[in-house]
């Protein structure tokens, strides 16, 4: 079996009473799919815990910063190459880079959100104190379009960059088609929300009310010490979350990296989208629920399996069992229907086996299976 160029991602989380992704009506994202109410959580809001998790930091080191403070993000790159290249070097990097000049005065209005790393921003310094006073950014980018493959190695640092994508429109910012595909998550299952009605007490004015005499005021009148009053939507569900990795473009986006290298980052994108909960509301509700169900597949293209769910699944003592069956039952068709040439393993905390596809005990073996290129 030759080697595929993609990896589909399948999870199945189920989410105690939560309310994980806001609208700007401080309602959940909803969907409707299969003519059904879904809770939803975005991919933006999937991926930006992904990258701001500590086990992205822990494995795959700092991720990039995306901001369009320039003088503020001048500031630190400033201090993070200072022991390196001397200031004014940082600074006309930053500004060939962004297109911009006098980014500490550069009003935000002017300026688009864009993800940075500093070892980008170092090998433009390198380039430009390399030609010293011959540097021209108009050669420097000719150079960049001619073979961007150096520059692109430079940026291997930011694998949140290589894996998201980034689109630039000025300066030698380079574009890159992202490697990773994040659907946005939803319910396999019809959700009706409840509203959780809070306050916030104001401790000193509740002292203050204590110490008033009986019968100053009458039962249910005045201050009572809430000094905020609020509602907030919530809910519970099983959620299918779905992502597809382009192995090649992964390679070209790191610059040329192996293959080995791109399964390894596979196996931590792996990990991240079994584990990691967006951060919305997490100190109130704490819904920090893992996946009970991953499977994995190597193919020739992208299969997302949301359509498992299309109608939605019964309640049949839960909705988490149902959903797994669901999930794999289409996945067969899928498979038989298009004939597909796929490599597929399985993670489930419930390890009872129906046949296909193969299923480890353990989220590690899977993580293993995956870095191995779907070979047990």
């Amino acid at each position: 079996m030759s080697d595929k160029n993609f990896i589909n991602f399948h999870v199945l989380i189920s989410h105690s009473p939560s309310c994980l992704n806001r609208d700007d009506m401080n309602m959940q994202k909803i969907a409707i799919f299969g003519g059904e109410r879904r809770v939803r959580i975005s991919s933006q809001s999937l991926k930006r815990a992904m990258r701001k998790s500590d086990y992205y930091k822990e494995h795959l080191g700092e991720p990039s910063k995306r901001t369009r403070e320039l003088g503020r993000l001048q500031e630190q790159f400033v201090d993070a190459l200072k022991e390196r290249y001397p200031e004014e070097v940082i600074v006309q990097a930053l500004e060939w880079i962004s297109g911009k000049e006098g980014l500490s005065e550069l009003s935000v209005k002017e300026v688009a959100v864009a993800p940075w790393a500093v070892e980008e921003v170092a090998w433009f310094c390198d380039a430009i104190e390399q030609a010293g006073e011959d540097a021209d950014k108009k050669k420097l980018a000719k150079q960049i379009e001619k073979d961007a493959a150096p520059l692109r190695a430079a940026l291997s640092s930011a694998v949140d960059i290589a894996l998201s994508g980034r689109m630039a429109t000025s300066g030698l910012m380079i574009n890159m088609d992202g490697a990773l595909a994040v659907a946005h998550a939803i319910t396999t299952h019809p959700v009706d929300s409840d509203i959780d009605w809070f306050t916030a007490v104001d401790d000193l004015v509740e002292e203050e009310m204590n110490q008033r005499l009986v019968g100053e005021a009458e039962e249910g009148q005045g201050e009572k010490g809430s000094g905020h009053l609020n509602t907030q939507e919530f809910s519970s569900g099983v959620f299918y979350r779905y992502a597809s990795l382009n192995i090649p473009q992964l390679q070209e986006n790191l610059g040329g990296a192996s293959r080995e290298r791109a399964l390894e980052i596979a196996s931590h994108v792996l990990h991240m989208l079994a584990t990691v909960v967006p951060s919305a509301k997490n100190q109130s509700t704490a819904p920090f629920n893992l996946a009970d169900f991953v499977m994995v597949s190597f193919s020739d293209i992208p299969v997302s399996l949301a359509n498992a769910f299309e109608k939605p699944v019964p309640v049949n003592g839960g909705y988490l069992a149902p959903s797994v069956k669901a999930l794999k039952e289409y996945w067969r068709r899928i498979h038989k229907g298009y004939g597909l040439d796929e490599q597929v393993a399985a993670f489930a905390l419930e390890t009872e086996s129906d046949g296909e596809p193969e299923t480890f005990a353990s989220l590690p073996e899977l993580e293993a299976w995956v870095k191995a290129g779907g070979q047990s």
